[in-house]
């Protein structure tokens, strides 16, 4: 009957470690409601704010479902509707003509706009693969940390989320966990009830730090250095545990030599603290037991975050923390899932072509070089998905104009009208999560995942498989993994330990792992132990930041601005939906009090927030999350929705870190100044 009600098992797709287990409500075809799934341990019912409006962002007037040719300048926003044979016949023709020059002109650009396997690396991949089109380093968010997590740890593993239930101290360093890891929190709540300690790390004092019995408000990219204070007290206190060391870790005399350069007072220095909070933190994680930290992937966003990154990693191996199912870290668990990307992804349709490498994190600069020997090829054709890159990449001044150029052909597939859409030749509807399958991991907890789907896609909204398996066709490419469904490709996603006969059962899986997966050791590196003196990056040490409150640029610069996700947004993801635009307000920048007086700044003045490289207009507000020294530029807002047509972006920059080639948005010093009660 059309008026049935039914429950579909789904999971949520965004960039959070939580990856939720989801029930979709629908009746007579239509997505009328989705829940937390209560069985899954997880997700235990709730959902964030955000993704509880889905079915809102689904059906949202905005929704873009046809396809679109652009009639008007580049970024006018002036298209028109076309059919979605127009619309491919004229891509594959551009795409070829292109590819008969050379291939690695033409450039895919995407990211987690959703993490789904097949939904973001399956199908594309193959394509790009094919035709031998430029690789894309995909660094914009994690691959600082997640190198630096591979080269200490061999892969990116950690604790069980649920196990921090048991903790009886929580080091929440660099997280706001109640607006990015709301099932984390849960679980640190409940030890908080049993009487654990929870400690926050973070230049800002946030929602989480607000919960927790202390805040540690360091200055951004001072991680490294409080990680070594740390290490000295444990060592001169002899809170180690020698035995653990010993058996379990390579390279320890060294980092135990620098560490001793490193007492409480130079670390007060470093990161503009007090001695006192560096003895006392150490104190805590080296005499309490079990001790977790959860450490997040801000505080890598900075030139060092790399080794800041292996530093923390380092900790809970010599106190022993690991011995202890509640005790050890967690940055990611995507490591633990055995997904076999050789299969989705076919690498070896490139066959002996060595193609060139695009960072996603420099796209600003490589859309505006030419050719060159170093370079290779002008880039003459962007086929973006699962991203925003107007809005997401540093140097945005940069990037608006790369995207502006007349003989950049760009295609996007997006479901709303992004400020990278408004740039694109062509704008191909894209299917959301409710629209399509997809299995998933997390980098959260350590449950495989599928998402059916809900309901018929809206539209003329095609999933990114389909839209890339008639590219393929139409481009000739006659190898049978491009009439591989999505289902086919769902049972190959994974090699070992996860079957799809059993994720469409249960609607999850969880992955065989001891409890205390490290009590022993066994580290995914070679040795199985712990690596701290890594033969590529060496010991780890802190590494001060590019622009750092004590060089010379500080002298007309002297604020340091961090850029969080505001809490009702994931990125740039859920900017349009109007009921958590409407909580957020508009785009703003917290200062704190002594910093807006010395300016002559007053709560709810349009300021600029500017340096060398562009000038970002909003309102400020004079709060106490804002440590001196530092402003926080919540984002990411869409930059046509800005006062004028920018966002936090405008100032950042496109120097990358220490260790896996990534941005460093934290790293970054303005000044700010009023521009009066009013702009346009």
């Amino acid at each position: 009957m059309k008026d049935d009600v039914i429950t579909v098992r789904a999971a949520c797709p965004h960039d959070c470690p939580d990856t939720c287990a989801i029930r979709v409500t629908v009746q007579g075809g239509k997505a009328i409601k989705v829940q937390g799934d209560p069985e899954h341990p997880p997700t235990h019912g709730a959902l964030c704010t955000k993704v509880s409006r889905y079915p809102e962002r689904t059906y949202s007037c905005d929704r873009v479902l046809h396809p679109m040719r652009r009639v008007g300048p580049k970024g006018s926003a002036q298209f028109e509707r076309v059919s979605w044979d127009e619309a491919l016949s004229d891509i594959v023709l551009r795409l070829k003509a292109i590819a008969a020059r050379d291939p690695q002109a033409i450039v895919p650009y995407s990211y987690a706009g959703t993490m789904g396997l097949l939904q973001g690396e399956s199908m594309d991949r193959r394509f790009f693969h094919r035709l031998g089109a430029s690789l894309l380093d995909r660094t914009i968010c994690a691959s600082a940390g997640g190198e630096a997590l591979a080269a200490t740890y061999g892969g990116k593993i950690g604790m069980h989320v649920e196990h921090y239930a048991e903790s009886k101290l929580i080091v929440i360093w660099g997280s706001n966990s109640i607006a990015s890891n709301l099932h984390f929190w849960t679980f640190a709540q409940a030890a908080k009830r049993n009487g654990a300690k929870l400690i926050c790390i973070d230049p800002r004092k946030t929602e989480t730090a607000d919960k927790c019995h202390q805040h540690i408000g360091i200055l951004p990219g001072t991680d490294g250095a409080l990680a070594l204070g740390l290490m000295h007290e444990l060592i001169v206190n002899d809170w180690l545990d020698h035995d653990y060391i010993e058996r379990h870790t390579e390279g320890w005399p060294k980092l135990r030599e620098r560490a001793l350069l490193w007492p409480p007072e130079r670390v007060a220095q470093t990161c503009s603290i007090t001695a006192d909070e560096v003895r006392g933190l150490a104190r805590d994680f080296g005499t309490t037991k079990p001790a977790a930290i959860r450490l997040n992937y801000g505080m890598q966003r900075v030139r060092g975050g790399g080794n800041a990154v292996r530093l923390v990693a380092i900790l809970p191996c010599l106190t022993g923390a690991w011995r202890h199912r509640a005790g050890g870290m967690l940055l990611s668990a995507s490591g633990w899932f055995p997904v076999d990307r050789l299969a989705l992804q076919r690498p070896d349709l490139m066959g002996s072509r060595k193609c060139r490498t695009i960072n996603m994190s420099t796209i600003g600069d490589d859309l505006l070089r030419g050719p060159s020997a170093e370079f290779g090829p002008k880039i003459e054709a962007l086929i973006v998905y699962n991203s925003n890159p107007v809005a997401v990449a540093p140097e945005s001044p940069k990037v608006a104009k790369g995207f502006l150029r007349e003989d950049l052909f760009t295609v996007v597939l997006e479901q709303f009208m992004t400020d990278t859409a408004d740039h694109a030749d062509y704008v191909l509807p894209a299917t959301t999560q409710l629209e399509h399958l997809d299995v998933h991991i997390s980098y959260g907890h350590s449950y495989a995942m599928i998402n059916e789907r809900a309901i018929e896609p809206l539209g003329e909204a095609r999933p990114n498989t389909a839209v890339f398996r008639e590219l393929a066709q139409r481009m000739g490419f006659d190898e049978p993994c491009f009439k591989d469904s999505d289902e086919a490709m769902a049972r190959v996603a994974f090699n070992k330990d996860v079957s799809f006969e059993a994720l469409r059962a249960s609607h999850w899986v969880k992955l065989p792992l001891p409890d205390a997966p490290l009590a022993q050791g066994q580290f995914r590196t070679p040795s199985g132990k712990c690596i701290i003196d890594s033969p590529i990056f060496g010991v780890p040490d802190h590494v001060p930041n590019y622009e750092s409150p004590q060089s010379e640029l500080a002298k007309r610069f002297p604020l340091a601005m961090i850029s969080p996700p505001a809490r009702n947004f994931l990125n740039s993801s859920f900017v349009n939906v109007k009921s958590l635009r409407d909580i957020e307000g508009e785009p703003m920048v917290e200062m704190n009090e002594a910093d807006a007086r010395s300016r002559g700044v007053a709560n709810g003045q349009f300021v600029r927030v500017f340096n060398d490289r562009g000038e970002y207009v909003c309102k400020a507000v004079l709060s106490a999350r804002a440590r001196p020294g530092v402003v926080n530029g919540l984002g990411i807002w869409w930059r046509k929705l800005g006062a004028r047509g920018t966002n936090v972006n405008e100032v950042t920059h496109q120097r990358l870190t220490d260790i896996g080639r990534a941005p460093s948005f934290y790293d970054c010093l303005v000044e700010v100044r009023p521009v009066g009660a009013s702009v346009s």
